[in-house]
């Protein structure tokens, strides 16, 4: 659905607002992303981010302001919350694989430790935090935003194109051979079509090497370790966007 803050004058004919426009740009955009790989969640990581600076901006006119009434307001805040509690859901569990993951490299580079111990504290880790995606995901439920009022459906499409990212990024870290999660907005934007990715990606390839006991590929580990901190890079620029997309909202 397109945005349609419009601008009237008498000379003219009603127009969208420029910035509503760069948001509808944006939107389109994140809506067409499908594959799950790690380059990809990290572009749409970065999307979000411009796409919530956007709609910081947007939510400062003063049209968008006159739009939206304290209800709708209210449920523009509950979103942000929602979509806040699962940055620090993903950026607390990235950061625990990444702890074990150090630990793993330290023991090998010293070549003395005991390795297979802090092998098994990393798996059942990815076996606790998987457990945990998964309650996520479940409790992941948005319902399509029935409102009419264009200036509160950008904002319900806003937090359905982020909680989608979300879903595919728990199923990515799951390591599972994972659709990208896109079925919520293929649903809810009428897409036809949902493209998967089922090759292992960064983390599945780690695991299957510590559960097959063979040797450890140094390589791979450095890539896993290198994807996760990229991942807390972009998902920590989302929520300081998202902090002052909130205190924005909060001065209407």
């Amino acid at each position: 659905m397109a945005v349609s803050f419009h601008v009237r004058s008498s000379s003219y004919p009603s127009r969208q607002h420029p910035q509503a426009a760069h948001v509808d740009e944006q939107l389109t955009r994140l809506r067409s992303s499908e594959t799950a790989s790690s380059s990809s969640i990290r572009q749409r990581l970065s999307n979000l981010q411009d796409l919530h600076d956007s709609l910081e901006k947007m939510i400062r006119l003063s049209v968008t302001n006159h739009a939206l009434s304290q209800d709708q307001i209210e449920k523009v805040l509950d979103g942000s919350i929602k979509i806040l509690d699962l940055c620090n859901v993903a950026k607390d569990a990235l950061s625990q694989m990444k702890e074990g993951l150090m630990e793993i490299q330290s023991i090998l580079r010293r070549k003395r430790g005991d390795i297979s111990a802090e092998v098994k504290k990393y798996l059942a880790s990815r076996k606790f935090l998987k457990k945990s995606f998964q309650k996520v995901l479940k409790s992941l439920k948005t319902s399509q935003n029935k409102n009419n009022n264009d200036a509160l459906a950008v904002f319900g499409e806003a937090e359905t194109v982020t909680i989608a990212l979300f879903e595919t990024l728990f199923s990515f870290m799951s390591g599972s051979k994972a659709c990208g999660k896109w079925s919520l907005v293929s649903k809810m934007m009428s897409q036809s079509k949902v493209t998967c990715e089922t090759d292992a990606n960064e983390f599945t390839r780690v695991d299957m090497e510590f559960q097959s006991e063979k040797s450890l590929q140094m390589e791979d580990v450095q890539n896993l370790e290198s994807c996760i901190q990229d991942l807390e890079d972009g998902i920590g620029s989302l929520s300081k966007s998202l902090i002052k997309y909130r205190v924005s909202i909060l001065n209407i």
